[in-house]
């Protein structure tokens, strides 16, 4: 009697076991091999499943399948690694960040104006309509991978490319030479061009994004590089050397964003925009790192 008495307690205790860890696994912030398992496992017969699919698509080949909106050689991927699945600027969360008061225009922004600004900006292209299946497609993929991520708002921090609170004064002539020993001329090209949207972007030019892109800030390129650059070795760079960097991409002619003057309408628009202007100065060798209020005085 009591030897059967023990048996039904140590099955409690394990069943007691797995429902722990069942609970635990379902509690777990959803990884990028999660959302990369879970696409493969989409219901062929739920309506969405071909949008979210066709969203996935999309960002992949944003420049062919959108070769009337993209103003340059640019995808989606090219920022977004993997499609927004991976620790590159992930899309994971991101949907339940909108909408949201965006001080850059001083209005809410919802989940398709967000979309329809990197289309001018690091597309260099044109909006897309709100209401078009392309912009339904590609909201459903970035909802379907923030599904549940909005009970992980703390660990959501790390997927996301850092900015640079403060950034080191930097010298360009230090940056093209990391250009060259960092390897970035094997994804990237010598002249900037890239060799391709998904695996080594244009940095510079006209297949580029162009200068009201959030990448043309000096904090942000710095701390996008950092964070990902190079492949394989990310976070293997000192804020030093990502400013350098940095500084050596932003400092090559790419598009001029055509509405400056309607940015940050309040005047509290980030002091590290690298305009046109800003350019020319730096190649001369004629501008004042200093007057940027967020960079300082090199290590």
């Amino acid at each position: 009697m009591w030897k059967n008495k023990w048996l039904i307690a140590l099955l409690l205790l394990i069943i007691a076991a797995f429902a722990a860890c069942s609970n635990n696994s379902e509690s777990e912030f959803d990884t990028p091999n999660h959302y990369e398992s879970t696409l493969g496992e989409l219901d062929p017969d739920d309506p969405m499943t071909e949008e979210i699919r066709y969203g996935e698509k999309l960002m992949y080949n944003t420049n062919t399948m959108l070769a009337d909106e993209v103003g340059n050689e640019l995808s989606c991927t090219s920022c977004h690694a993997n499609g927004g699945i991976s620790n590159t600027n992930s899309f994971m969360g991101v949907a339940g960040q909108f909408p949201v008061y965006r001080p850059r225009s001083d209005t809410i922004f919802t989940l398709e104006d967000r979309v329809n600004g990197c289309m001018q900006r690091s597309m260099n292209g044109k909006k897309l309509d709100h209401e078009s299946r392309e912009m339904r497609a590609m909201v459903a993929y970035m909802t379907y991978l923030s599904k549940g991520a909005e009970q992980h708002g703390d660990d959501m921090e790390g997927l996301q490319t850092p900015t640079f609170d403060k950034t080191p004064e930097p010298d360009v002539a230090r940056g093209e030479e990391l250009y060259e020993t960092k390897g970035c001329i094997t994804c990237h090209g010598a002249d900037g061009a890239g060799r391709s949207p998904n695996s080594g972007p244009a940095l510079w030019g006209d297949g580029s994004f162009n200068d009201g892109a959030g990448m043309g800030r000096l904090s942000k390129a710095a701390g996008y590089i950092q964070a990902n650059m190079p492949k394989g070795d990310e976070n293997t760079l000192t804020k030093q050397e990502a400013a350098d960097l940095a500084a050596y991409v932003l400092s090559h002619d790419r598009p001029v964003w055509d509405d400056h003057e309607n940015d940050w309408p309040n005047g509290d628009g980030p002091p590290d925009i690298i305009t046109q202007e800003r350019r020319e100065q730096i190649r001369a060798g004629t501008f004042d790192w200093t007057e940027i209020e967020n960079v300082v005085p090199r290590d």
